[in-house]
């Protein structure tokens, strides 16, 4: 096992041994995320705004959280009600440091995996880079008519000016009292941080109920999501959907995912009544090429690997489909704090 596996199980499940080797250094990690939002709060970041509001959709822990699907469900949320919308990232895992307005072209290289699946999933305008002010207005120089921008993360990123925090909590982690932050846990910043966001989200909760009691905050509104599985699609033919006569007799079928948390990807094709003979784990963002792809007849891959393949698609490729259903209305509870009158 890599060390950033033995880890991150730390996180999960605190190894005694571990604790008290890593504990100092997340004292230290701690003062300095400290210092860094001090910083913000006394306002001597240099901070412009951009002309439109910003959401910023983010989380206190270091990845994992169901962040992504959350920003999805909210874009498309605002798109339905009219609103012209943009996302901005910073593209994880991109090769080029130059900002990037994603188009029909754009390749996950140049964009990043998740924005490019975002930008494919909500058919919104999407920039990516580091200083996310100069990748908003980048963005804003393409699309004039934006009315919105969320920041898919950047919740730590305190030289973007924000008019709304949301912040993404797992349900899997309420109730805990081992949480740390950096590297003896998973926190970015500690649980305090989240008494300065607009909204929390439980990911993978069927409700929030509990959770205020857990955060200490009756005057926060908290909002649930739960994953929803769509059903898959032939990568090559994305009309073409997976049924059970799709699999003949003696076929086999395998799967591959280079997400944070692998097995509940797998677990959602099992429920879908796909056995497989081989479950294939890549490192979350790691690149993919065909060559990466399991031996089998069938092979399921996630959306956010689908999009690092390049075309001509292998026939046997299947893509499974995710989507977060939010409650309540979260896009409306957004709106009523931006006093935002939707067309």
């Amino acid at each position: 096992m890599k060390l950033h596996q033995i880890i991150e199980n730390h996180w999960q499940q605190p190894n005694p041994i571990l604790r008290g080797i890593l504990s100092p250094f997340s004292r230290i990690f701690a003062q300095i995320a400290a210092k860094k939002r001090q910083k913000y709060l006394s306002g001597s970041l240099n901070m412009p705004k951009l002309p439109v509001p910003v959401i910023v959709v983010g989380n206190i822990h270091a990845g994992g959280t169901g962040k992504t699907p959350i920003t999805s469900s909210l874009v498309m949320s605002f798109k339905n009600k009219g609103i012209k919308v943009g996302i901005i990232s910073r593209g994880y895992g991109r090769k080029s440091k130059q900002i990037h307005v994603l188009n029909e072209k754009s390749t996950a290289e140049q964009a990043g995996d998740e924005p490019l699946m975002l930008h494919r999933q909500t058919g919104v305008p999407v920039a990516v880079g580091a200083a996310r002010h100069a990748t908003g207005l980048a963005l804003l120089a393409v699309h004039p008519d934006l009315q919105l921008i969320v920041s898919d993360d950047g919740l730590q990123h305190y030289r973007l000016a924000r008019d709304v925090e949301i912040a993404v909590f797992p349900a899997s982690d309420l109730g805990r009292d081992d949480l740390d932050l950096l590297p003896n846990g998973g926190l970015r910043e500690p649980l305090s941080r989240l008494q300065d966001v607009d909204f929390i989200v439980i990911s993978n909760a069927l409700s929030p109920t509990n959770a205020s009691a857990f955060f200490r905050l009756p005057e926060t509104p908290i909002f649930s999501s739960q994953i929803q599985i769509g059903t898959p699609y032939r990568l090559h033919n994305p009309s073409e959907k997976w049924h059970s006569a799709s699999l003949k007799q003696g076929e086999n079928c395998a799967a591959l995912a280079g997400i944070a948390r692998p097995q509940r990807f797998f677990k959602a094709l099992n429920d879908l009544g796909i056995v497989l003979q081989e479950s294939k784990i890549l490192p979350d963002h790691a690149p993919l090429s065909a060559h990466d792809l399991p031996s089998a007849d069938h092979v399921f891959i996630t959306e956010k690997d689908a999009v690092k393949l390049s075309p001509p698609f292998a026939e046997n490729v299947w893509v499974l489909p995710i989507f977060a259903e939010i409650q309540p209305n979260l896009a409306e509870s957004v709106l009523q704090k931006l006093h935002f009158q939707a067309a």
